[in-house]
Order: C-alpha cells, then sequence, then structure tokens
C-alpha cells in the first residue's frame, strides 16, 4: 500500500513539473502575454468546467469502465436547468428547484447507465454510448434545438463572480476537486472504488456489494457532469442544445494524462486535474503563439495515445514481459 502511494505522490509530483515547465516556457514564448493575470485567470476558468466532468470520469475509468454520456449530461442539465426557470417559459420555478431537478435528471441518466452496465452486462463503452446519443437527441427535442434564455440573473452573474481574484467557477472545481480527494482517500466509498477496480471478482469474494457501488459510481459521475452543465449555462447565460459536445474525450483525456489506467485500479482526482490543465495550457498556449487549432488536437491525441501505451509498456514490464513481447502481444 506505501509502494502505491509512493508511486501515486511520484507521477502528480512528474504532471507538477511538466505543467511548471509549460508555463514558464510559453511565459518565455509569448513574451509575457501567457503568464499575465488576465490570461492565467481565462485558462483556469476554462480548466474548470472540464475538470469537473473529468473528476466524474475518474471514478468510472478507475473501475475500469468508461462514460461516453457525461458530455450529453452537461447540455442536459444545463438545458433542463434553463426550461425550469427561464422567466419566458412556462415552469418559472426558483434556482434551487432548477438545480435539484438538473441533478436529479442527470443522477437518473447515469443510474440507467449502471443499470444497463451491470445488470444488462452490456459493454461500458456500447451502453454510455447508446445513452450519448440518447441524451442529445432529448436535449435537441425538447429545446427544438434552439438556445433558451431568460435564465435567473443570480444564475447569470455566478460565471463572472470572483473570490481572492479566482473565478467562481474554478472555486467550485477547487472545492469539488478537494472533496472527492478526501472521499477517496479517508472512506468506504473511495476503498471500494479502488478494489473494484484492481480485481472485481475478489471485491465480491471479499464482500463489497458490486451492484450497489457500480450504481453509485455512474450516479455521482453523471452529478459531476450535471454540475458542469451548470457552471457551462452560466457562462452562455441560457441553455445551449450543444453545449458539452467533446466533453467526454477532453475528460477521458485528462484522466488518462493524470496517470489513471484504463484497465482499472489506478487514478487519483489531483493527477486529473493536473491533466485537464496540461490539456487546456498546450490550447492556450498554441493559441497565443499562432498554431493551427488543428494542429493542437492532433498533438493532444498523440500524447493521450502514448500516455496508454508507457501504462501498458509499464505493467507488462512488472509483469516480466519487456518491449519485445509488448511488440509481439500486439
Amino acid at each position: 500500500m506505501a509502494g502505491k502511494r509512493q508511486r501515486k505522490a511520484l507521477a502528480e509530483r512528474n504532471l507538477l513539473i511538466i505543467l511548471v515547465v509549460m508555463w514558464v516556457f510559453l511565459a518565455i514564448a509569448t513574451k509575457g502575454n501567457f503568464s499575465s493575470f488576465a490570461n492565467i485567470t481565462n485558462l483556469i476558468r476554462q480548466s474548470s468546467i472540464n475538470g469537473v466532468v473529468a473528476i466524474g470520469m475518474t471514478l468510472i475509468i478507475i473501475t475500469g469502465g468508461i462514460d461516453l454520456s457525461v458530455g450529453s449530461i452537461v447540455g442536459l442539465s444545463g438545458m433542463v436547468y434553463a426550461i425550469m426557470t427561464s422567466t419566458r417559459g412556462e415552469f418559472k420555478l426558483s434556482s434551487f428547484w432548477g438545480i435539484l431537478i438538473a441533478l436529479a435528471i442527470g443522477a437518473l441518466v447515469g443510474l440507467i447507465n449502471a443499470i444497463a452496465i451491470h445488470d444488462g452486462k452490456v459493454p461500458a463503452f456500447i451502453a454510455t454510448l447508446g445513452m450519448m446519443t440518447l441524451v442529445r437527441g432529448v436535449v435537441m427535442y425538447v429545446s427544438s434545438g434552439r438556445m433558451v434564455t431568460g435564465v435567473p440573473t443570480e444564475y447569470r452573474q455566478f460565471a463572472v463572480q470572483e473570490f481572492l481574484g479566482i473565478p467562481a467557477l474554478a472555486w467550485t472545481w477547487i472545492i469539488l476537486a478537494a472533496f472527492m480527494m478526501l472521499v477517496l482517500k479517508y472512506t468506504k466509498f473511495g476503498r471500494n472504488l479502488y478494489a473494484i477496480g484492481s480485481n472485481e471478482e475478489a471485491a465480491r469474494l471479499s464482500g463489497i456489494n458490486i451492484r450497489l457501488n457500480i450504481y453509485s459510481f455512474y450516479i455521482v459521475a453523471a452529478i459531476f457532469s450535471g454540475i458542469a452543465g451548470l457552471m457551462l449555462g452560466t457562462r452562455m447565460a441560457a441553455g445551449v442544445p450543444t453545449g458539452g459536445q467533446g466533453y467526454e474525450l477532453d475528460a477521458i483525456a485528462s484522466v488518462v494524462i493524470g496517470g489513471a489506467s484504463l484497465s482499472g485500479g489506478v487514478g487519483t482526482v489531483l493527477g486529473t486535474a493536473l491533466g485537464a490543465l496540461i490539456i487546456q495550457t498546450i490550447r492556450n498556449g498554441g493559441n497565443l503563439l499562432g498554431v493551427d487549432p488543428f494542429i493542437m488536437q492532433i498533438f493532444i491525441g498523440a500524447i493521450i495515445i502514448l500516455a496508454v501505451f508507457f501504462d501498458q509498456f509499464i505493467k507488462s514490464r512488472k509483469k516480466g514481459e519487456g518491449l519485445k513481447k509488448l511488440f509481439k502481444r500486439a
């Protein structure tokens, strides 16, 4: 156990070093434009929404699963809130009820995913891919493909609020990440998560309720996506039918770059947060340097492939296979 903690700390330290080196390089390359307070604040604000989605994705990937529906849940929760609270609509509920209903519907999607995966034995990739398409269709249908405006003033203003110079959206991400770090480290929920991800059958034999835990993991992940959808809605000051498109890919990238293994059992919230910042730093820095955004997308994709490759290579070395056997197996 101590060895695992040391490896996690080492991986997080290496990610932090990489991030610092990138920031120093970009500060010099952009002649200070990158390191300006306004740009750093904007970078953190841009990272926060994807960062919250990635927290939930971390839970799923630690179990050895995947959830491609998180981006659609982002769009769904933002749209549900807007429809429920819009002064131009028929419901005109308060923000409290709008938030509650939006998160509850997001949680329901997570529950359906879990039932399909655990009880229906549908592969997580297929189940959540289908749910991604289904939910996106629902969002388009209920909104008629249009933005829903007229949301409460306090909701719209949240995105521009700051505390100690840090955007409220970033504080939301920081608080949620810190909370989940404590949960994974000190609670039964966290211990069960890693146990199931490392060896589901062993976890079952040790008395862990696999069904209940899988349900809770997917529901919590969906709630995080719902929160991210509400955060996106405050930035857009409306419900956006295309909101959250592609967020599932950024979330997976953040988790993988952050050191999690797609095989399960490995991953940390701090590593994921650093991964999210690295991705956004690449995009932000590339924009300031005038790099073609399509080139940046290619670069990020290559990083993800390399991260997964090295994860598999390290595992194969631990099993005594070495690089030659890894290539032979491929």
